[in-house]
């Protein structure tokens, strides 16, 4: 087994967005709690609440959208500081980085010392960490997030120190599910069970769960570095100036690894990113790879850029000095499981259309081609969403429960924009709904572009009361469904006293 110290950054979502790790903050997506500080905690906010439910219990709340970029941007200068003690800086996620323990331990008196050592530069650099020393990456963060700061697993002592620890630490809620049913509540337990028997009920994943439990390896190394060369390598010429462009050619890059792999039966857990500039400086981080994605590893490469400009220069998207080449390598190889394919045909876009998106894109610019991906929301022009191709959809549930949503069916047509529309009673009078939904009288008129039409039937309204937690994105409107005598249905939904189409049925 490896020993692996780990550098851990409690609640750095929250950290990184600027929320003061004193205060009660949270921050959300979609509408729900991602991550919160521990003053929040201790008033009872949780992971998955309700931003209603956690204000409930929190009133002086601060809540604030969730910026992954800004948490990979700032966890940089956390990283680089971990780099002035050894360089083989592998960053995990943000808010955990990771490097081999036995050199460096060596070398500064012991796995304590370079414990603490650690722990004391990320909190020079002005940040609370928390550091852990283990066999195995998954048993080193558990160590940092134990004790008062971390704790030393002895060498061999992984699985009776995570024993105790309950399922839930695998973040995997079906299996961990499936396991309390079966009477199985902790790690121990788990590791307990025949691993033959584990892989033939659970499959590969249980499979990989159960080495964790055992503290173990996740998955076995490849026995020697591959025979080829399988880093990929992009330059520029003359120098990209602008980051943008740099990450468009890292995603390129990212894909003809990830074709590399495949060919040769093997997938990559650590990647090498390394980022040359016209001064001659190069700069290298390890980043953990198991299951990133193109656009992932693109982003990673941003990450880099961004938190290495040179002081004092405010040029947006200029990348430092200028960049002439990009390269990508994978530090760790381990032998591929596959996947599973779908039995009736295929469910991934086919490399044509990859090449051909990829060479419409590089004319247009990346959001110049997008596909239509369907989400959560109560509106129908909120419930799909333009991704460009190549970026990762959004992985929130389209199930609600959405309040104040539209019945079924959906319109066929939204306007791009909202277009003004007039509803009148029978005395000419604007409709209008009040604060408590009730509507002034019925509608007997609606004008849409100039052209009056007859009402003859409605049904509504539907009202919505969007982020009313955040003062500036606030919204309240109430909808309604119209048909008129020329034949027309219309979807019309109204805001701050002013009527509009918000979709056609037809």
């Amino acid at each position: 087994m490896t020993r692996v110290l780990a550098a851990w950054c409690p609640d750095w979502p929250v950290t990184a967005v600027g929320i003061d790790a004193a205060a009660p903050g949270a921050v959300v997506v979609r509408g729900q709690v991602a991550a919160c500080s521990a003053a929040a905690r201790a008033e009872g906010v949780r992971r998955g609440q309700r931003i209603r439910d956690a204000q409930r219990r929190c009133p002086e709340l601060v809540v604030r959208e969730r910026d992954t970029d800004a948490e990979g941007r700032r966890f940089e200068a956390v990283a680089q500081a971990v780099a002035e003690l050894t360089p083989r800086v592998e960053v995990v996620r943000p808010g955990l980085c990771a490097i081999p323990a036995r050199g460096p331990a060596r070398f500064y008196g012991g796995e304590e010392a370079l414990r603490v050592l650690v722990q004391d530069t990320v909190v020079e650099a002005g940040h609370d960490c928390g550091s852990g020393v283990a066999d195995g990456l998954f048993a080193a963060e558990l160590a940092a997030r134990a004790g008062q700061g971390g704790v030393v697993v002895p060498e061999g002592g992984a699985a009776a120190f995570l024993a105790p620890y309950p399922l839930s630490v695998l973040d995997r809620p079906e299996l961990a599910d499936l396991l309390r049913r079966l009477g199985v509540t902790t790690l121990g337990d788990f590791a307990a069970l025949p691993s033959g028997h584990v892989a033939g009920r659970f499959g590969t994943d249980g499979a990989l769960a159960h080495r964790l439990a055992r503290g173990e390896e996740p998955r076995p190394l490849a026995p020697a570095r591959a025979a080829a060369d399988l880093s990929v390598r992009g330059g520029f010429d003359p120098p990209a100036e602008q980051a943008e462009r740099v990450v468009f050619a890292a995603k390129r890059l990212a894909g003809e690894l990830h074709e590399g792999l495949a060919a040769g039966g093997l997938a990559c857990v650590r990647l090498e990113i390394a980022v040359g500039f016209a001064d001659g400086h190069v700069l290298r981080r390890l980043w953990r790879h198991d299951g990133l994605s193109a656009l992932a590893v693109a982003e990673r490469v941003r990450w880099q850029l961004s938190a290495h400009r040179p002081a004092g220069r405010d040029g947006g998207d200029d990348a430092w000095g200028g960049v002439t080449w990009v390269e990508l390598a994978p530090d760790q190889l381990v032998p591929d499981l596959g996947r599973q394919e779908g039995l009736w045909g295929r469910t991934t876009v086919t490399d044509r259309i990859a090449r051909a998106a990829d060479r419409i894109q590089a004319l247009l610019g990346h959001r110049g081609i997008a596909r239509p991906v369907l989400v959560g929301g109560r509106g129908p022009g909120e419930r799909v969403v333009r991704v460009p191709v190549g970026d990762l959809a959004p992985a929130e549930p389209r199930e609600g429960p959405w309040p104040g949503s539209v019945p079924g069916p959906a319109p066929s047509v939204v306007p791009a924009a909202p277009v003004p529309a007039e509803l009148a009673d029978a005395s000419g009078a604007a409709v209008v709904v009040s604060a408590r939904c009730e509507v002034s009288a019925p509608p007997a008129t609606l004008r849409v572009r100039g052209r009056p039409a007859a009402v003859t039937g409605w049904t509504g309204p539907w009202p919505a009361d969007e982020r009313w937690w955040d003062p500036a994105a606030a919204r309240r409107r109430a909808r309604f469904q119209v048909t008129t005598d020329d034949g027309a249905a219309y979807l019309l939904a109204v805001e701050g006293g002013r009527w509009h189409v918000e979709a056609v049925y037809d």
